[in-house]
């Protein structure tokens, strides 16, 4: 049976910090709601692992001080990592030696193995026994002492079943109400079970050294499973409840004693499975011994080793947290997987190049990449390179890598490369004469059929529909510097036209017929693009902001009316009513609502101070933040299915916005200590607080630092504070994401410290928490003091008016006596 250790002690403690807990009572029922929300913020299932994104700790780098073993995440939100040097805290910025209060300590500090119970129940397995803690409260159990807990798990009835390996014969017990009934004691578990794991329909299941037990419900039942060196220890469920257990160099399924292979596409060595993961998506994760992290989904297998990033490939954990975060422990650190809102592919998915020129969304659903390794085409998931030429399939076009990409009104592919100018046919390149290669910038179709080429160096061309070739230099538009940008016009002949210094211009018929510039009100700076919306106005992405011409009008969005930055490169509509402008902070997302607001007050007023709403995805979010856009055209396409693909020079970034990740849950609030002039007080176990949870600061407290978190593991980073000091502040301070508040020379009186935070998702926890403290008064700051001084000084006042009264009565009495005197010697004189 379990037995507490300093229940004295704790139930002193439990009453201290009873208000305490009440005062967490916010805190607890959003960790409540995170154990009662099956999916947060999960993994896309399409993505290979390389497109999630990846962080790695690194134990070389100070991390932690010994191997991790073993991960959990309790219902306030803390991760928990088991080492072999003790337990510690992670919030995902920091981490925390974990340590019992004075006088208690663990079996051992090698940890093992964790759970975090469903109720709250913090279970901790060490190489010399068991523990469990619970609301300060540490418990061992006897049972299991000099055992080497491997497994912990609870079932389906809330019995936590824990496995005890020694040289010769372990145990498996199970607990109950801190009741601990054991198995084994008859040698038939070995030296004991390795791991253990709990079905959907409640079956309890232990690998050992020999085979697979079933152990309950009902008798046991032993399936010999020889020939694995280091025994059973991956077990997990396929998607159809099949057993899966990592046997003989791979992955088996178990259906009734019987094995049979689990297919692992594109993986054809053996490797020994140590852990398995189903994610909530259904996603498999393979913990490997030497060989890393292997992940099964949709009929594709993914492996990730230390070469690609991994922090070892050594794997000893797997965990899945309640916001869909992958965590993955290694001999060498902990990694972390979770969903991008942009994915990214690379040379590692199929392209020739990772620098891509332009992308085109052809009508088909196929897209094309121009990269500077040549003509790339993607096609239902498959990166291929067409036959371009009579040159090797290598996507050169006749020996040249292409730049710029348009489909023309006919459902051609033209093309532009440093050697010439010309269109797809059966996939082969067929170049047009009298327009020359180079650097091309753009490529459009106006009404009337006409392609229209920038050519940086030699200026604009025309080719009509009977490849009718006409050259128009730069000078002849009244420009000396060549145009980066052109659109034609859906309404009416013509192109519109922006230059490398600025500037816009309609051209049609051989004349330019209006242009805009700075001075007009257009941005500032190189126009990058130029594109028409759903109702005809057009959209001009400059270094200067996004301006917006709608008849003969120009208006300009900058930061100050609520974009991130002013330079955008490119800016396109979803099918969703929204607009994505790619700017030199990130990718903004504006509601077609508040454009149109913003347009609305534009045209009522052009000097509105009218500000917009905007989401800006940054590089926590899979977007590579670029100072500059691309060259060639088209920046960014949009295809059949929605999605928007964009280049951000390492590759090309796809986003689709009709699948946003969205977290959903509000993070954790947590109070974790205060110092005040070096000293540190735990806000968790208040040692010197009253019944009521009330932290007591010493008088003359000159220095005040408050250490608070939000527990939120999808991008920590992006979290944000506000919190107030009542008593003190007037309003709620904006903290960003510190997580730290400072205040200096408190007066003595009580204080509330409120904080609450927002996640990745700008979703808020309200509530948030808070923490009720007080400044002690020195002797001088106290009631009685004051009171003392106050009645001193009374005294004092009276003494002195008690004195002046003697004073003045002397003076009258020696006046009186004078003035007698003198009447006398008068009286005197005069009977004289």
């Amino acid at each position: 049976m379990g037995k507490p250790h300093g229940q004295g002690r704790y139930a002193a403690l439990g009453r201290a910090i009873a208000g305490l807990r009440t005062v967490r009572l916010s805190t607890l029922l959003v960790g409540m709601l995170l154990a009662w929300c099956p999916c947060a913020f999960a993994l896309d299932p399409a993505l290979d692992v390389s497109q999630y994104a990846h962080t790695a700790w690194k134990i070389r780098d100070g991390f932690t001080k010994g191997v991790i073993t073993s991960i959990a995440q309790t219902p306030d939100g803390y991760l928990w990592l088991g080492t072999e040097f003790g337990l510690v805290r992670f919030d995902g910025v920091k981490n925390v030696p974990w340590t019992p209060l004075a006088g208690e300590q663990l079996p051992s500090n090698y940890i093992r193995s964790l759970l975090a119970a469903r109720d709250g129940t913090l279970w901790i397995g060490t190489d010399k026994g068991l523990a469990s803690w619970k609301e300060g409260r540490l418990t061992h159990y006897a049972e299991l002492d000099g055992h080497y807990i491997f497994a912990i798990i609870e079932d389906h009835e809330g019995t936590i079943w824990a496995s005890g390996l020694t040289a010769t014969v372990g145990k498996l017990c199970a607990i109950r109400n801190d009741n601990a009934k054991c198995y084994g004691e008859d040698g038939r578990l070995g030296r004991g079970a390795l791991n253990l794991y709990v079905d959907t329909k409640g079956n309890l299941w232990a690998g050992v050294e020999e085979g697979l037990w079933r152990w309950s419900p009902g008798p046991p039942k032993f399936y010999p499973l020889p020939s694995e060196p280091n025994g059973i220890q991956a077990l997990m469920e396929d998607t159809d409840g099949t057993l899966l257990v990592g046997w003989k160099g791979g992955i088996y399924r178990f259906v009734d004693g019987k094995t049979e292979a689990y297919p692992l596409p594109g993986i054809a060595r053996q490797f020994e499975a140590f852990r398995i993961l189903r994610d909530r998506d259904g996603g498999l994760w393979i913990g490997a011994r030497n060989h890393g992290l292997l992940r099964v989904h949709q009929g594709r297998t993914d492996a990730v080793a230390q070469s690609d990033g991994l922090s070892g490939d050594n794997v000893s954990a797997l965990f899945e947290d309640r916001e869909g975060n992958i965590w993955v422990a290694t001999v060498d650190g902990l990694d972390r997987f979770r969903d991008f809102a942009v994915a990214t592919l690379t040379e590692r998915h199929g392209l020739s190049k990772a620098l891509v020129g332009s992308v085109l969304a052809d009508r088909d659903g196929s897209v094309w990449l121009a990269t500077y390794g040549g003509l790339n085409c993607w096609t239902n998931g498959q990166i291929t390179l067409p036959r371009t030429g009579s040159v090797k399939r290598d996507g050169k076009l006749n020996g040249s890598v292409p730049n710029s990409l348009f489909q023309d009104d006919r459902g051609r592919i033209w093309v532009s490369t440093l050697g010439g100018f010309g269109h797809l046919e059966n996939n082969r390149f067929i170049p047009v004469r009298g327009v020359p290669g180079g650097t091309v910038l753009g490529i459009s179709q106006d009404s009337a059929g006409n392609l229209w080429i920038i050519n940086e160096v030699h200026g604009l061309f025309r080719m009509s529909p009977r490849v009718e070739v006409q050259q128009i230099p730069w000078i002849g538009l009244g420009h000396k510097d060549h145009a980066s940008a052109l659109t034609a016009d859906p309404s009416r002949e013509g192109i519109w036209l922006g230059f490398h210094n600025g500037g816009v211009a309609y051209f049609r018929h051989g004349q330019v017929h209006a242009s805009y510039a700075a001075a007009d009100g257009l941005g500032e700076g190189r126009v990058n693009d130029l594109r028409f919306g759903h109702d005809g106005t057009l959209w001009a992405a400059t270094d200067g902001g996004l301006s917006r011409l709608k008849n003969g009008h120009i208006a300009t969005l900058t930061s100050k009316n609520g974009l991130p930055c002013d330079t955008v490169h490119w800016v396109i509509e979803d099918d969703v009513h929204s607009s994505w402008l790619y700017t030199a902070c990130g990718l903004v997302r504006v509601d077609r609502s508040e454009l149109d607001a913003w347009a609305a007050a534009v045209d009522n007023n052009r000097d509105t101070k009218h500000t917009i709403q905007a989401t800006v995805f940054d590089r926590f979010d899979g977007v590579r933040i670029l100072a500059s856009g691309g060259h060639y055209s088209p920046q960014v396409a949009k295809t059949s299915d929605g999605k928007l693909w964009f280049l951000p020079w390492d590759g090309v970034s796809i986003i689709d916005p009709r699948r946003l990740p969205f977290n959903k849950l509000p993070p954790p609030v947590h109070v974790e200590q205060i110092t005040a002039d070096r000293k540190t007080y735990d806000a968790a176990f208040v040692a010197n607080g009253d019944a009521k949870g009330h932290l007591r600061l010493p008088p003359l407290v000159r220095d005040l630092e408050i250490d608070y978190t939000a527990l939120s593991f999808v991008a920590p980073e992006k979290v944000r504070f506000r919190y107030k000091l009542e008593g003190w502040d007037r309003d709620w301070q904006d903290a960003g994401n510190r997580r730290q508040a400072f205040y200096t020379n408190l007066s003595p009186r009580n204080y509330r410290f409120r904080v609450s935070s927002c996640n990745n998702s700008g979703v808020w926890n309200e509530a948030g928490t808070f923490l009720d403290f007080s400044v002690a008064p020195a002797y001088y700051q106290t009631t009685w003091f004051r009171l003392s001084c106050v009645a001193a000084f009374l005294a004092s006042l009276w003494g002195l008016y008690q004195l002046r009264l003697r004073q003045l009565a002397l003076e009258f009495n020696a006046g009186l006596e004078a003035r007698v005197n003198e009447r006398t010697r008068i009286s005197a004189r005069a009977h004289s």
